[in-house]
């Protein structure tokens, strides 16, 4: 299920009163970082090779460990706190740290502060657009009844 659309729509869905804000907030920002803490274990166990096993499956796998490392170099172990923002490094970030030995606390800080940023503004996008995405939503539930309805219609009956 992709995230940051979900975000948005609990978001909006919290916007809205259907959905507690603060609980979806800390339980999305836990998941984030339990997420994050689970690859950089990993990371650290099996240092680049699990970084050449994801890059595999990435769009550009044979450059994909040289640019991690290389913009973890240029932009030191910060870089996690806007890796969520960044296609490709959000996946490859967490391993990447656990791989060159980044402290544990200090992951853990920068790792919650990136958490945080990113599901804030998930979520804040869908209460900025909350009217919106409540209109498309209605428009996609009608589709789906329509879409159940000819599907039923025009099934074959034997």
């Amino acid at each position: 299920m992709p995230a940051v659309p979900t975000l948005i729509v609990a978001g909006a869905l919290s916007a809205g009163g259907q959905m507690a804000l603060l609980p979806l907030f800390l339980g999305s920002v836990i998941a984030c970082l339990a997420a994050d803490c689970g690859w950089y274990l990993i990371g650290q166990k099996y240092g680049i090779r699990v970084l050449k096993i994801l890059c595999r499956i990435s769009l550009e796998p044979d450059s994909c460990v040289s640019q991690t490392q290389t913009r973890f170099e240029r932009w030191g172990i910060n870089s996690l706190i806007v890796a969520k923002f960044i296609p490709g490094l959000a996946i490859i970030a967490p391993p990447m740290a656990g791989a060159l030995r980044v402290g544990w606390l200090r992951f853990v800080s920068l790792s919650t502060c990136s958490a945080v940023l990113w599901v804030g503004c998930g979520l804040g996008l869908g209460w900025a657009f909350k009217s919106q995405i409540e209109r498309l939503l209605e428009h996609l539930d009608d589709i789906g009844s329509a879409a159940g309805a000819g599907i039923l219609f025009c099934w074959p009956h034997t």
